[in-house]
């Protein structure tokens, strides 16, 4: 399958990992659903006009996909947006297997993986490493050089629960790796979480569902809109 690399930089120019996948070209807010599961989820992203879509491969998580199933989804994305994989506690080898096999190149971990775990998949993939905000795993994270993006959530993920963005502020100096916040985010408060942080990304999952494990295209297409709007905002103000 022919996919393009871009890559991800620092603040400062300094490449994190020649296998990332996002560049940074001008200041917005990037745009990742997760838990993607049907072709009807994947148009729905791309008409909405998201960055990046993510694949749930724990299997007692409602948004669960196999990786070939995931595979098929994969093919549907058009160049410049990207396929994420996620994963909890598994082994290095099984995450490997499972991210080949469904064409990913770009890993988010979010479980309790280790900087040993870590370095044994930074060669072959991207590494996003999401955390809950306070948590000493969040501590552990926030300024490794192992990692491409931090995603900071208000749990352990997928399960809508806010934090406190202006205290995520106040730890901001000590963030190396470009931010993601995930956690609760909504159409309607989304807007306040960029004005807040001005984070690299933004993520959700519940907060574009009808029913737990089952997007909903208005409520993507709203979010979108929405990250947009906060964008141009932002602009304006400055």
């Amino acid at each position: 399958m022919s996919k393009i690399k871009k890559i991800v930089h620092h603040p400062e120019g300094q490449l994190f990992n020649q296998h990332t996948i996002i560049h940074i070209m001008y200041d917005r807010t990037r745009i990742k659903i997760c838990g993607l599961r049907t072709e009807q989820d994947i148009e729905s992203a791309i008409g909405a006009g998201v960055d990046a879509v993510g694949f749930v491969f724990v299997k007692s998580s409602p948004r669960y996909i196999t990786p070939e199933r995931a595979a098929d989804l994969v093919c549907m994305l058009p160049p410049f947006i990207d396929a994420i994989g996620l994963f909890v506690d598994q082994s290095p080898s099984e995450v490997a297997d499972i991210a080949n096999n469904a064409f990913i190149e770009i890993i988010q971990l979010q479980g309790h993986e280790t900087k040993a775990e870590v370095e044994e998949l930074q060669s072959d993939f991207a590494i996003i490493r999401a955390v809950p905000f306070g948590s000493a795993t969040f501590q552990q994270w926030k300024s490794s050089p192992l990692i491409d993006l931090l995603l900071v959530d208000g749990s352990s993920g997928g399960q809508g629960t806010t934090f406190c963005w202006e205290a995520l502020t106040q730890e901001s100096p000590a963030i190396t790796a470009p931010l993601i916040i995930a956690g609760g985010l909504t159409a309607q408060n989304v807007g306040e979480a960029i004005r807040t942080v001005h984070p690299f990304a933004v993520d959700i999952s519940s907060g574009v569902e009808s029913d737990r494990g089952k997007k909903d295209p208005e409520l993507i297409r709203n979010f979108c809109h929405a990250v947009r709007k906060a964008d141009m905002k932002d602009l304006s103000d400055h």
